[in-house]
């Protein structure tokens, strides 16, 4: 299940583009609970792209992974070079196993900061992502602030 996911985000990712902005690296301490994320950023076109979070998370009781894409909005801060805000939403996909596997599905939503450098292609983000969760019963979680790291190409 996990390699076939893996392969779904890299499919998605070459279908668009080539000349767009890509970004891949980690997003840490965010996904509903989750330690870390694989994560992708795909340019589409202007300030807009998508974002693709894989992340995974063990302990004695539960396990889970969960896939997270998101059309996000991009804006220039204008006084600080390369320092930008984004808002976007989207929905996620949990898999997680308590007593049985089950599956989780949820709306969210994303607003955070992004700094690019320019002499590294290094991309930092902080960012947060509430979910509303609408299967198998409804709730909300405010979400975990996360710190992205990726590699821009």
């Amino acid at each position: 299940m996990k390699k076939l996911l893996l392969v779904l985000i890299a499919v998605i990712g070459l279908s668009f583009a080539a000349n767009a902005q890509n970004a891949l690296g980690v997003r840490l301490g965010g996904g509903q609970g989750y330690g870390a994320e694989l994560s992708y950023q795909q340019g589409i076109g202007g300030m807009n792209r998508l974002e693709f979070d894989l992340g995974w998370y063990n302990n004695e009781n539960v396990s889970h992974l969960g896939l997270a894409a998101i059309y996000q909005l991009h804006f220039d801060i204008a006084p600080v070079p390369n320092l930008g805000w984004y808002v976007g939403a989207g929905g996620r996909v949990d898999l997680y196993t308590y007593a049985g596997t089950d599956v989780a599905l949820g709306l969210v939503g994303q607003a955070g900061l992004d700094y690019y450098f320019q002499a590294v292609p290094l991309q930092l983000s902080l960012d947060i992502r509430p979910c509303f969760y609408l299967y198998p019963s409804t709730n909300f979680h405010w979400g975990d602030i996360a710190l992205g790291i990726r590699y821009v190409f």
